[in-house]
């Protein structure tokens, strides 16, 4: 079958989660792929599929500054790219000309859905983010502040890739499903993480993806322990902090033999650490309700904690109570599933599709 498969390019997790479908669906050797991506995922993919036709397609990015999206600064971005979005059309036209795509497979990418859409094509979802919309929250103690970006955000995710086939969602935690057509598996994780052999270091693994976070090293500095810093971009030894570059071994051995992670509310490294037993100190990017979630989940669960900011006093506290969060961990019910599930669900979904064109019928929720 000939598929394209959309990626959005905001943060790193959508790349990688893809890159694991993708090698999957190729290794089949039953099917023709073609990707539109944007970001900085369109060069990872390129990389790492360097004889597949990956397109690069321009797309948004939330713009945040102290662990908070500004939100007129991702409106102007927007507005910036408004000609690159309109360039995308064309990108679209030459693949529906020279690939015909049979079905459209969207890891919250918007573009290749609507031209699934225009052109009355097969397409199924794949990704973290409709468990806001699809899945019932109502045992979830959310706070009385965040409920407002709670139906912000459920409304945003249902009009984002509204009536598909189908809805494979991937989560730690597992709610009840309110919605038909979705399916929930465990987090897709790339083979370094399912090969790490997880030990008990002593040092704790922090992921900081914005440098302008500034007070973050003086924190640490101010603890005890050890702690290996990645995402600022740089090699440094600052007293019991380790700044470090991009690595993916490298990150994956770090956390790996970590005692613990401190990081943002996004779902891939949560993912990650929740298979490794790594309990996790979740800091939301204030903004996104998704990031949220997910560590409100994690709290709720005992696999670790979340906080709307990152103190020195939530970060000692929070280590103190690492060894109960690690047995909690130890409990995890999903660590063999080793991507299975969701694999087997796609197989079978594309192959219902083949045989009978697609699963619904258009419009259908």
């Amino acid at each position: 079958m000939r598929i394209l498969y959309g990626v959005v390019g905001e943060g790193m997790g959508h790349a990688t989660r893809s890159s694991v479908i993708l090698r999957h669906l190729l290794a089949s050797g039953q099917h023709q792929l073609e990707v539109v991506v944007s970001g900085r995922a369109h060069g990872f993919l390129q990389r790492a599929f360097p004889s597949l036709a990956i397109h690069e397609i321009a797309g948004l990015n939330m713009i945040y500054r102290d662990n908070v999206v500004k939100k007129k600064r991702t409106f102007w971005d927007f507005v910036k790219k408004l000609p690159a979005f309109a360039d995308n059309f064309e990108t679209f036209v030459r693949i529906g000309e020279a690939f015909r795509p049979e079905l459209v497979v969207s890891d919250f990418e918007s573009f290749a859905f609507y031209y699934a859409k225009q052109h009355e094509l097969p397409v199924i979802s794949i990704d973290n983010m409709q468990i806001i919309n699809r899945c019932e929250h109502d045992e979830l103690a959310i706070p009385e502040e965040e409920r407002g970006a709670f139906k912000m955000s459920k409304t945003i995710v249902k009009a984002k890739l509204p009536h598909c086939d189908w809805y494979l969602i991937t989560t730690f935690f597992f709610p009840e499903v309110r919605k038909k057509r979705t399916s929930l598996h465990p987090p897709i994780l790339r083979d370094a993480v399912l090969d790490a052999r997880p030990s008990a270091g002593e040092h704790v693994l922090v992921y900081q993806t914005s440098d302008t976070f500034t007070e973050l090293v003086p924190t640490l500095q101010r603890l005890p322990g050890t702690f290996f810093v990645y995402g600022l971009k740089r090699d440094e030894k600052l007293g019991n902090v380790t700044l470090k570059g991009f690595s993916e071994d490298g990150f994956v051995r770090d956390l790996a033999s970590s005692r613990a992670v401190l990081a943002g509310g996004g779902f891939s490294l949560m993912g990650e650490a929740v298979h490794l037993g790594k309990p996790l100190l979740a800091v939301p990017l204030q903004g996104q309700f998704e990031q949220t979630l997910n560590a409100l989940y994690l709290q709720q669960l005992g696999y670790g904690e979340y906080h709307r900011e990152l103190s020195e006093t939530a970060i000692a506290s929070f280590l103190y109570k690492t060894p109960t969060y690690a047995a909690n961990l130890a409990a995890y019910p999903h660590r063999a599933d080793r991507n299975r599930s969701i694999l087997a669900q796609l197989d079978a979904l594309i192959a219902q599709i083949a045989q009978k064109g697609r699963l619904v019928s258009r419009g259908a929720e």
